[in-house]
């Protein structure tokens, strides 16, 4: 993995792949390349930045109309400029680039070895591009359309691939299975990615493939066929996003923009679905199964990263206002230990792609167990979307930098929403309640905005002396315990310094062995009945010198008498905690990783979209 896009038209598409190239930064990645037919096959690729290809572009003059390009994030061979992709075949004559993982490349690299095939690289992608070649040149009467086909049969694990070849000098070929690829329509132009970003500025027009799918792409054609070549009509779907939505908006860094379009993308979210007037929930995606999600034996939550945490919100959220058994379950381990899942049980996968591939998996094995499935996905289109029996989008807009904030946030909401709906349903929460909870929910967009506006100043000045801090310690407990995981994970992301989030009562029972004066101990002290606990795990800290910043209610004096900094936000219904509390936590990881002079938006190792196992 991690980005893919492709051109097929009548402009230079060596300047459409690299602004394409650009707007994929965001996925994370470590090098970078394009390959076009002009003649033959011409390409540029290395380690590095985009920026670095542009300038190799330039110095070499390659042109072109018909081209595809990658960005690279590492998964077999070391970041270099030979593994870098395009890869081509030992002819010189197909170039491939790949997202996902070939499972049993070693054993099909060992075979084509043997039949007298010289590799350049160490990755998996470049056994694609020899295997085609191999059933190319060596089976009578094969077409290059049938030698991918049979290709494809033979690998085993994920792609998402695009493929030229010189022999058909007008065409890209493109196939998934398991890692996203979607086809933007232009006029006389067809467009390839593997998300929308790179093609929103062409057009709004997409076609997306389905695993087991492959499409022939020219610029007034294309044609979509499964793997066993039955034609396919698809629907072609018009994005919901637009390209100011994917710029910077005059901010140094997405993140922070997407920090500050919080108060909107909680707005957004619940616009048309709370009603506090009369204390109305309203979820359309998951209407035809609220009684099936009523009467389930319990809800199990499947995902990774950030929405692990929003999930573990969720279980609180859903046994408190629905009084509903909920288990959150990593998706990458999920289905690697027969889970004991099926018909009566609800799985919920969140996902702010709708691509990851462990979210996929697990969503998958549930469904083959019997499980209703739901979603909740940021994306309109993407597959989790598709494959779920029913679900809710988030309507956050797209969120660029790798480190997720209003996705969190956005996510929380949904999960919100729907424990309010199914409480409702099931006759848990009375009337008064309802409306009591709606109110409160709805004014969640200004009392975040409040929040931006009046300790932006406070936490960047905070963030500038813990710079160095090799170590922080977050605490919180009910509500707040995933939101010290939350804010611990965005530090570790996007500063490098090691962070670690606890539910404040088990600091006795191991880290506060760690506590000392150097040690920043971030404490979420903003639920109102745990505070007097909370309180306790403050004194505890504070007499073995640790350094608390706390995160508080304005009128909670005893904690800000305790604490060396303290942050004060609005008070809120306990259950609704997270979405104030998790505001300060991104700031101060985003201010800290500014200062280390970190990349920010593009952190080292990471990948927005996780579409490998």
């Amino acid at each position: 993995m991690c980005g893919i896009v492709g051109y097929v038209g009548d402009r230079d598409a060596s300047q459409i792949l690299l602004k394409g190239l650009k707007r994929l930064e965001y996925r994370g990645y470590d090098s970078a390349g394009i390959v076009l037919i002009n003649g033959g096959l011409k390409y540029c690729k290395g380690k590095g930045k985009v920026e670095k290809l542009g300038k190799m572009l330039k110095q070499n003059a390659l042109a072109g109309t018909i081209g595809i390009g990658h960005t690279r994030w590492a998964t077999h061979g070391e970041p270099n400029d030979v593994n870098s992709h395009p890869h081509l075949s030992e002819s010189g004559k197909i170039a491939v680039v790949h997202n996902g993982i070939i499972e049993n490349y070693t054993s099909l690299k060992k075979q084509l070895i043997e039949r007298g095939r010289t590799f350049q690289s160490q990755t998996d992608t470049e056994v694609a591009a020899q295997l085609l070649e191999e059933i190319y040149t060596t089976s009578k009467g094969v077409t290059f359309e049938e030698a991918i086909r049979l290709a494809l049969k033979q690998i085993v694990g994920t792609y998402g691939l695009a493929i030229v070849h010189t022999d058909r000098p007008d065409r890209i070929f493109i196939a998934r299975k398991g890692s996203p690829l979607l086809l933007g329509i232009g006029d006389d132009e067809m467009f390839i990615a593997s998300d929308a970003s790179p093609i929103v500025e062409y057009t709004n027009k997409v076609i997306y493939l389905d695993d087991g799918e492959m499409a022939i792409v020219t610029k007034d054609n294309y044609e979509v066929k499964t793997i066993d070549d039955v034609a396919l009509t698809k629907e072609v779907h018009e994005l919901a996003i637009s390209l100011d939505a994917i710029e910077k908006a005059g901010y140094p860094h997405f993140m922070l923009k997407e920090i500050f379009e919080q108060p909107r993308s909680i707005a957004d979210c619940m616009r048309g679905r709370v009603n506090p007037d009369n204390g109305a929930i309203q979820l359309g995606g998951i209407e035809d199964v609220l009684d099936e999600l009523v009467n389930a034996r319990r809800i199990v939550i499947a995902a990774c990263g950030t929405s692990w945490h929003s999930g573990l919100v969720g279980e609180y959220l859903f046994e408190y206002l629905a009084k509903t058994p909920v288990e959150v379950e990593y998706a990458s381990e999920f289905r690697y230990r027969d889970p004991l899942i099926g018909k009566g049980d609800a799985l919920l996968v969140i996902s702010q792609s709708g691509e990851t591939a462990d979210t996929l998996a697990a969503l998958r094995e549930a469904k083959r167990r019997g499980a209703l499935t739901l979603g909740i996905c940021n994306v309109v289109g993407s597959t989790i979307s598709r494959e779920t029996d029913a679900g809710v989008f988030t309507h956050a807009g797209p969120e660029i930098g790798v480190a997720s904030t209003k996705a969190f946030t956005a996510q929380v909401v949904v999960l919100m929403m729907m424990a309010l709906a199914v409480g409702k349903r099931k006759g848990v929460l009375r009337q008064e309640q309802m409306l009591m909870y709606t109110k409160e929910l709805a004014k969640i967009p200004s009392k975040v905005e409040y929040i931006l506006e009046h300790i932006d100043e406070p936490v960047r000045k905070i963030s500038g002396l813990f710079t160095y801090a090799p170590n922080f310690l977050y605490l919180g407990r009910s509500y707040n315990f995933p939101v010290a995981l939350e804010g611990a994970l965005k530090l570790k992301e996007i500063s490098y310094i090691h962070a670690e989030g606890y539910p404040a009562a088990e600091m006795k029972h191991g880290p506060i062995a760690l506590i000392d004066e150097m040690m920043p101990v971030v404490v979420i002290a903003a639920t109102d009945h745990t505070n007097d606990k909370m309180i306790s795990n403050i004194e505890e800290v504070k007499a073995r010198k640790g350094r608390i910043i706390s995160i508080m209610n304005d009128e909670n004096s005893d904690v800000e008498d305790l604490s060396e900094f303290h942050i004060s936000i609005p008070s809120t219904k306990d259950c609704f905690s997270p979405l104030l509390t998790v505001i300060p936590l991104q700031l101060l990881s985003y201010y800290i990783a500014v200062n280390r002079g970190c990349n920010v938006d593009q952190p080292r190792n990471l990948a927005k979209s996780v579409t490998v196992e």
